[in-house]
């Protein structure tokens, strides 16, 4: 087996723990984190609702973070993990931030910026493209999601 998948899903767990504390608080249960020099040094989830701010997606706070743990705005060399592929402002503070990969599991047939609705990787207007590893535990990170709005509905 792969060593980096294997690397890859053991990061994918710990971001699908922090999506199940989002669906514990009643938010959308998206998790991520983000690694640099082989250390996690943010990980978060959804708080839209409970900060009152559109803008507290899992991935924007995990960036948050982990420029204040660097003293930086930029994360060069970091990878960012998360449980949903990233919305059109989430995909913009990942290329601003100058994150260097992102992985992400679910891919989001409704706002999904990395291939489901459109794919802003492929547009030429970015100055930083970051590497793309899709799919890892996609299964696992679609059936949080799932089960979350099965439960709303019912």
């Amino acid at each position: 087996m792969n060593k980096d998948f294997d690397l890859e899903s053991q990061w994918m767990k710990l971001a699908i723990m922090e999506a199940k504390k989002s669906a514990q608080i009643g938010e959308v249960p998206v998790g991520a984190l983000i690694i640099h020099e082989n250390k996690i040094i943010a990980s978060d989830h959804n708080r839209t609702i409970v900060n009152n701010d559109v803008t507290s997606h899992a991935e924007i706070n995990v960036i948050r973070n982990a420029n204040n743990e660097l003293g930086n705005h930029r994360l060069v060399g970091a990878t960012l993990v998360v449980t949903l592929e990233p919305c059109a402002m989430c995909y913009g503070a990942i290329v601003q931030s100058r994150v260097s990969k992102l992985i992400f599991g679910a891919y989001d047939k409704k706002s999904g910026m990395c291939g489901s609705c459109f794919n802003l990787h492929e547009t030429k207007c970015f100055n930083h493209k970051p590497e793309i590893i899709t799919g890892i535990l996609e299964h696992e990170c679609s059936r949080i999601l799932s089960d979350f709005f099965k439960e709303r509905r019912s």
